[in-house]
Protein backbone atom coordinates (compact mmCIF):
# COMPACT_ATOMS: atom_id res chain seq x y z
CA UNK A 1 0.00 0.00 0.00
CA UNK A 2 1.34 3.41 -0.93
CA UNK A 3 -0.38 5.74 1.54
CA UNK A 4 -2.27 5.61 4.82
CA UNK A 5 -4.13 8.79 5.71
CA UNK A 6 -4.81 9.09 9.44
CA UNK A 7 -7.51 11.60 10.38
CA UNK A 8 -8.18 12.24 14.09
CA UNK A 9 -11.49 13.98 14.65
CA UNK A 10 -13.85 15.29 17.27
CA UNK A 11 -17.33 16.48 16.27
CA UNK A 12 -16.60 16.99 12.57
CA UNK A 13 -19.67 15.27 11.12
CA UNK A 14 -20.34 17.93 8.48
CA UNK A 15 -16.91 17.82 6.88
CA UNK A 16 -16.17 14.08 6.67
CA UNK A 17 -17.92 13.22 3.41
CA UNK A 18 -16.41 16.22 1.64
CA UNK A 19 -12.97 15.48 3.03
CA UNK A 20 -13.02 11.85 1.93
CA UNK A 21 -14.30 12.69 -1.53
CA UNK A 22 -11.42 15.15 -1.89
CA UNK A 23 -8.85 12.61 -0.67
CA UNK A 24 -10.23 9.90 -2.98
CA UNK A 25 -10.13 12.26 -5.97
CA UNK A 26 -6.46 13.07 -5.36
CA UNK A 27 -5.53 9.43 -4.80
CA UNK A 28 -7.29 8.22 -7.92
CA UNK A 29 -5.74 10.94 -10.07
CA UNK A 30 -2.26 9.76 -9.05
CA UNK A 31 -3.09 6.02 -8.99
CA UNK A 32 -2.11 5.61 -5.34
CA UNK A 33 -3.16 2.56 -3.38
CA UNK A 34 -4.40 3.88 -0.06
CA UNK A 35 -6.50 3.67 3.06
CA UNK A 36 -8.11 6.40 5.14
CA UNK A 37 -8.28 5.77 8.87
CA UNK A 38 -10.74 8.01 10.69
CA UNK A 39 -10.21 8.03 14.47
CA UNK A 40 -13.34 9.27 16.20
CA UNK A 41 -12.15 10.75 19.49
CA UNK A 42 -15.38 10.41 21.47
CA UNK A 43 -17.48 12.70 19.27
CA UNK A 44 -20.93 13.58 20.56
CA UNK A 45 -22.41 14.35 17.14
CA UNK A 46 -23.06 11.98 14.23
CA UNK A 47 -19.41 11.62 13.18
CA UNK A 48 -19.31 7.87 13.75
CA UNK A 49 -22.47 7.28 11.73
CA UNK A 50 -20.89 9.22 8.89
CA UNK A 51 -17.72 7.12 9.12
CA UNK A 52 -19.83 3.95 9.04
CA UNK A 53 -21.67 5.20 5.96
CA UNK A 54 -18.42 5.97 4.18
CA UNK A 55 -16.91 2.60 5.11
CA UNK A 56 -19.93 0.73 3.77
CA UNK A 57 -19.53 2.49 0.45
CA UNK A 58 -15.74 2.04 0.27
CA UNK A 59 -13.69 -0.62 2.10
CA UNK A 60 -10.65 1.67 2.00
CA UNK A 61 -12.32 3.75 4.70
CA UNK A 62 -11.46 2.43 8.15
CA UNK A 63 -12.71 3.70 11.48
CA UNK A 64 -11.74 3.62 15.13
CA UNK A 65 -14.18 4.88 17.75
CA UNK A 66 -13.14 5.85 21.26
CA UNK A 67 -15.75 5.45 23.93
CA UNK A 68 -14.85 8.88 25.30
CA UNK A 69 -12.72 11.86 24.36
CA UNK A 70 -9.02 11.14 24.99
CA UNK A 71 -7.33 13.77 22.84
CA UNK A 72 -5.45 14.07 19.57
CA UNK A 73 -2.31 12.22 20.64
CA UNK A 74 -4.16 9.03 21.62
CA UNK A 75 -6.10 9.23 18.34
CA UNK A 76 -2.87 9.46 16.36
CA UNK A 77 -1.29 6.67 18.39
CA UNK A 78 -4.11 4.26 17.57
CA UNK A 79 -4.21 5.38 13.94
CA UNK A 80 -0.46 4.82 13.60
CA UNK A 81 -0.82 1.32 15.01
CA UNK A 82 -3.29 0.40 12.26
CA UNK A 83 -1.56 2.18 9.35
CA UNK A 84 -0.22 -0.10 6.61
CA UNK A 85 0.95 2.38 3.96
CA UNK A 86 4.60 2.96 3.09
CA UNK A 87 3.94 6.65 3.71
CA UNK A 88 1.62 7.84 6.46
CA UNK A 89 -0.13 11.19 6.06
CA UNK A 90 -1.88 12.92 8.95
CA UNK A 91 -4.37 15.71 8.49
CA UNK A 92 -7.13 17.39 10.45
CA UNK A 93 -10.76 16.70 9.62
CA UNK A 94 -11.93 20.31 9.48
CA UNK A 95 -11.00 20.86 5.78
CA UNK A 96 -8.32 23.39 6.72
CA UNK A 97 -5.67 20.94 5.44
CA UNK A 98 -5.70 20.39 1.68
CA UNK A 99 -5.45 16.81 0.34
CA UNK A 100 -3.97 18.33 -2.82
CA UNK A 101 -0.69 18.48 -0.88
CA UNK A 102 -0.52 14.68 -0.54
CA UNK A 103 1.29 13.83 -3.83
CA UNK A 104 4.16 16.23 -3.17
CA UNK A 105 4.47 15.12 0.46
CA UNK A 106 4.60 11.51 -0.76
CA UNK A 107 7.28 12.39 -3.32
CA UNK A 108 9.44 14.13 -0.73
CA UNK A 109 9.39 11.01 1.45
CA UNK A 110 9.95 8.48 -1.34
CA UNK A 111 12.27 10.36 -3.69
CA UNK A 112 14.08 12.90 -1.51
CA UNK A 113 14.52 10.48 1.37
CA UNK A 114 12.95 12.48 4.15
CA UNK A 115 11.88 10.62 7.28
CA UNK A 116 9.27 13.24 8.12
CA UNK A 117 7.90 16.25 6.28
CA UNK A 118 5.92 18.80 8.23
CA UNK A 119 3.53 21.27 6.67
CA UNK A 120 3.97 24.99 7.19
CA UNK A 121 0.86 27.12 6.91
CA UNK A 122 2.76 30.24 5.96
CA UNK A 123 -0.44 32.16 5.31
CA UNK A 124 -3.02 31.40 7.97
CA UNK A 125 -6.70 32.17 8.26
CA UNK A 126 -6.89 31.77 12.03
CA UNK A 127 -7.73 34.56 14.50
CA UNK A 128 -4.91 36.42 16.26
CA UNK A 129 -5.84 34.65 19.49
CA UNK A 130 -4.51 31.48 17.86
CA UNK A 131 -1.75 32.70 15.56
CA UNK A 132 0.20 34.74 18.14
CA UNK A 133 0.41 31.92 20.74
CA UNK A 134 1.33 29.55 17.90
CA UNK A 135 4.29 31.72 16.86
CA UNK A 136 5.53 31.93 20.45
CA UNK A 137 5.14 28.20 20.89
CA UNK A 138 7.04 27.37 17.69
CA UNK A 139 9.89 29.72 18.57
CA UNK A 140 10.28 28.02 21.94
CA UNK A 141 10.10 24.54 20.39
CA UNK A 142 12.82 25.40 17.87
CA UNK A 143 15.09 26.72 20.60
CA UNK A 144 14.54 23.69 22.84
CA UNK A 145 14.80 21.00 20.15
CA UNK A 146 17.45 22.36 17.81
CA UNK A 147 15.19 21.63 14.81
CA UNK A 148 15.61 25.10 13.38
CA UNK A 149 14.21 24.47 9.91
CA UNK A 150 10.61 23.95 11.08
CA UNK A 151 8.29 26.94 11.34
CA UNK A 152 5.19 25.04 12.49
CA UNK A 153 5.67 22.02 14.75
CA UNK A 154 1.94 21.66 15.39
CA UNK A 155 0.69 21.61 11.80
CA UNK A 156 -1.71 18.69 11.47
CA UNK A 157 -0.64 18.01 7.88
CA UNK A 158 2.48 15.85 7.99
CA UNK A 159 4.00 12.94 6.08
CA UNK A 160 6.02 10.14 7.65
CA UNK A 161 7.99 7.18 6.51
CA UNK A 162 6.19 4.12 7.90
CA UNK A 163 9.18 3.23 10.09
CA UNK A 164 8.83 6.55 11.90
CA UNK A 165 5.26 6.09 13.11
CA UNK A 166 5.99 2.50 14.11
CA UNK A 167 9.02 3.57 16.15
CA UNK A 168 7.71 6.53 18.15
CA UNK A 169 5.13 6.61 20.91
CA UNK A 170 2.71 9.52 20.96
CA UNK A 171 0.91 9.95 24.30
CA UNK A 172 -0.60 12.66 26.47
CA UNK A 173 -0.53 15.72 24.23
CA UNK A 174 2.82 15.00 22.57
CA UNK A 175 1.38 15.26 19.04
CA UNK A 176 2.77 18.80 18.99
CA UNK A 177 6.27 17.40 19.27
CA UNK A 178 6.27 14.49 16.85
CA UNK A 179 9.29 15.95 14.97
CA UNK A 180 11.19 16.05 18.27
CA UNK A 181 10.14 12.48 19.10
CA UNK A 182 11.25 11.36 15.63
CA UNK A 183 14.62 13.07 16.00
CA UNK A 184 15.12 11.45 19.41
CA UNK A 185 14.37 8.05 17.82
CA UNK A 186 17.11 8.57 15.24
CA UNK A 187 15.04 9.87 12.30
CA UNK A 188 16.97 13.04 11.71
CA UNK A 189 16.09 13.92 8.10
CA UNK A 190 13.16 16.22 8.80
CA UNK A 191 11.86 18.58 6.15
CA UNK A 192 9.18 21.17 5.70
CA UNK A 193 6.78 22.09 2.93
CA UNK A 194 4.71 25.24 2.61
CA UNK A 195 1.09 24.10 2.45
CA UNK A 196 -2.17 25.82 1.67
CA UNK A 197 -4.33 26.73 4.65
CA UNK A 198 -8.05 27.22 4.31
CA UNK A 199 -10.48 28.92 6.63
CA UNK A 200 -12.63 26.55 8.67
CA UNK A 201 -15.79 25.71 6.75
CA UNK A 202 -17.84 23.93 9.42
CA UNK A 203 -17.98 23.93 13.21
CA UNK A 204 -15.68 25.83 15.54
CA UNK A 205 -12.03 25.61 16.52
CA UNK A 206 -10.99 23.34 19.38
CA UNK A 207 -8.03 25.59 20.27
CA UNK A 208 -8.05 27.09 23.75
CA UNK A 209 -5.71 28.70 26.26
CA UNK A 210 -5.38 25.39 28.09
CA UNK A 211 -3.79 23.83 24.99
CA UNK A 212 -1.26 26.66 24.82
CA UNK A 213 -0.30 26.21 28.49
CA UNK A 214 -0.24 22.41 28.21
CA UNK A 215 2.00 22.73 25.17
CA UNK A 216 4.72 24.42 27.18
CA UNK A 217 4.40 21.95 30.05
CA UNK A 218 4.70 19.07 27.58
CA UNK A 219 7.76 20.70 26.00
CA UNK A 220 9.47 20.88 29.40
CA UNK A 221 8.60 17.24 30.02
CA UNK A 222 9.88 16.17 26.61
CA UNK A 223 13.10 18.14 27.04
CA UNK A 224 13.69 16.52 30.41
CA UNK A 225 12.96 13.01 29.16
CA UNK A 226 15.23 13.43 26.14
CA UNK A 227 18.07 14.72 28.32
CA UNK A 228 17.68 12.73 31.52
CA UNK A 229 15.11 10.00 30.82
CA UNK A 230 17.69 7.20 31.06
CA UNK A 231 20.09 9.00 33.39
CA UNK A 232 17.95 10.82 35.98
CA UNK A 233 20.80 10.83 38.51
CA UNK A 234 22.60 13.36 36.31
CA UNK A 235 19.77 15.77 37.05
CA UNK A 236 18.53 14.82 40.50
CA UNK A 237 22.02 14.12 41.79
CA UNK A 238 23.32 17.49 40.63
CA UNK A 239 20.35 19.40 41.98
CA UNK A 240 20.41 17.51 45.28
CA UNK A 241 24.14 18.12 45.63
CA UNK A 242 23.73 21.84 45.03
CA UNK A 243 20.95 22.11 47.59
CA UNK A 244 22.96 20.13 50.10
CA UNK A 245 26.04 22.30 49.44
CA UNK A 246 24.05 25.50 49.94
CA UNK A 247 22.70 24.14 53.22
CA UNK A 248 26.14 23.05 54.34
CA UNK A 249 27.65 26.47 53.51
CA UNK A 250 24.80 28.17 55.39
CA UNK A 251 25.45 26.01 58.48
CA UNK A 252 29.17 26.82 58.37
CA UNK A 253 28.43 30.54 58.02
CA UNK A 254 25.98 30.46 60.93
CA UNK A 255 28.49 28.55 63.05
CA UNK A 256 31.31 30.97 62.16
CA UNK A 257 29.07 33.95 62.96
CA UNK A 258 28.15 32.58 66.37
CA UNK A 259 31.77 31.67 67.20
CA UNK A 260 32.93 35.13 66.14
CA UNK A 261 30.25 36.76 68.29
CA UNK A 262 31.16 34.64 71.31
CA UNK A 263 34.87 35.38 70.85
CA UNK A 264 34.16 39.14 70.80
CA UNK A 265 31.72 38.91 73.69
CA UNK A 266 28.84 40.16 71.55
CA UNK A 267 25.35 38.91 72.21
CA UNK A 268 23.81 37.96 68.84
CA UNK A 269 20.34 36.53 68.38
CA UNK A 270 20.01 32.98 67.19
CA UNK A 271 19.47 32.75 63.47
CA UNK A 272 16.69 30.24 64.17
CA UNK A 273 14.82 33.02 65.98
CA UNK A 274 14.42 35.00 62.77
CA UNK A 275 11.07 34.10 61.05
CA UNK A 276 12.41 34.88 57.58
CA UNK A 277 14.91 32.03 57.94
CA UNK A 278 12.07 29.51 58.28
CA UNK A 279 10.03 31.09 55.49
CA UNK A 280 12.97 30.97 53.07
CA UNK A 281 13.87 27.43 54.08
CA UNK A 282 10.26 26.24 53.77
CA UNK A 283 9.85 27.88 50.34
CA UNK A 284 13.08 26.29 49.12
CA UNK A 285 12.12 22.82 50.35
CA UNK A 286 8.55 22.98 49.05
CA UNK A 287 9.62 24.38 45.66
CA UNK A 288 12.29 21.70 45.25
CA UNK A 289 9.91 18.93 46.27
CA UNK A 290 7.19 20.10 43.92
CA UNK A 291 9.55 20.37 40.96
CA UNK A 292 11.09 16.97 41.55
CA UNK A 293 7.71 15.40 42.21
CA UNK A 294 6.41 16.66 38.86
CA UNK A 295 9.38 15.27 36.96
CA UNK A 296 9.35 11.98 38.82
CA UNK A 297 5.64 11.71 38.09
CA UNK A 298 6.35 12.25 34.39
CA UNK A 299 8.95 9.49 34.44
CA UNK A 300 6.57 7.10 36.15
CA UNK A 301 3.82 7.95 33.68
CA UNK A 302 6.14 7.42 30.73
CA UNK A 303 6.94 3.89 31.89
CA UNK A 304 3.44 2.94 33.03
CA UNK A 305 2.19 -0.05 30.99
CA UNK A 306 -1.35 1.31 30.89
CA UNK A 307 -0.39 4.75 29.56
CA UNK A 308 -1.59 4.04 26.03
CA UNK A 309 -4.46 1.78 26.99
CA UNK A 310 -7.56 3.39 25.49
CA UNK A 311 -11.04 1.96 25.45
CA UNK A 312 -12.07 1.48 21.84
CA UNK A 313 -15.77 0.81 21.48
CA UNK A 314 -15.89 -0.16 17.80
CA UNK A 315 -13.78 -0.62 14.69
CA UNK A 316 -14.78 -0.86 11.06
CA UNK A 317 -12.82 -2.53 8.25
CA UNK A 318 -9.98 -3.19 10.70
CA UNK A 319 -8.95 -6.68 11.74
CA UNK A 320 -7.99 -7.25 15.36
Amino acid sequence: MDISVVVPLYNEEESLAELYAWIAKVMDEHSFSYEVIFVNDGSTDGSWNEIMRLSEADSRVKGIKFRRNYGKSPALFCGFEEAQGDVVITMDADLQDSPDEIPELYRMIKEEGYDLVSGWKQKRYDPLSKTIPTKLFNATARAASGINNLHDFNCGLKAYRKDVVKSIEVYGEMHRYIPILAKAAGFSKIGEKVVHHQARKYGSTKFGLNRFVNGYLDLISLWFMSKFGIKPMHFFGLLGSLVFLLGFVAVVMVGAYKLSALHKGIHAPLVTNIPYFYLALTAMIIGTQMFLTGLLGEMITRNAPERNNYIIEKKVNIKD
